[in-house]
């Protein structure tokens, strides 16, 4: 059976930030949401890029030589390897999507490392 995906309802689901659930795979890839506010570690991702697109709100991600600004409806691809810091003043609802097993905070250990394939 076909059943479709309320990314609404299921970010109603949780209120934890910076904690990615999974909410679909496609191959190898899976698609994520995420509720963020405050900031972020500084890491990168050695071996895949990652894309983040801003469903609700606001964010920036910080870069070595500028800060790139994400509103409601844009996305970006951040490629592999490149050192990042995400933040937002104001909580934002971001869908993240990228292969399976990539950990949140990359290459950095961090208080804000989160579990893993969760799934709702």
């Amino acid at each position: 059976m076909m059943d479709t995906i309320n990314l609404k309802e299921k970010l109603d689901k949780f209120s934890d930030h910076w904690s990615p659930k999974v909410i679909a795979e496609l191959n190898d890839y899976q698609f994520k949401l995420v509720k963020i506010q405050g900031e972020f570690v500084w890491h990168n991702h050695p071996d895949t890029d990652e894309v983040f697109i801003v469903i609700e709100g606001s964010m920036n991600i910080e870069f070595e030589n500028e800060t790139v600004q994400l509103n409601e409806g844009e996305m970006l691809v951040v490629p592999k390897g490149i050192e990042h810091k995400p933040y937002a003043d104001s909580e934002c609802k971001v869908m993240l999507v990228e292969p399976r097993g990539v950990v949140n905070t990359g290459d950095a250990e961090s208080e804000l490392t989160a579990d893993n394939d969760v799934w709702i």
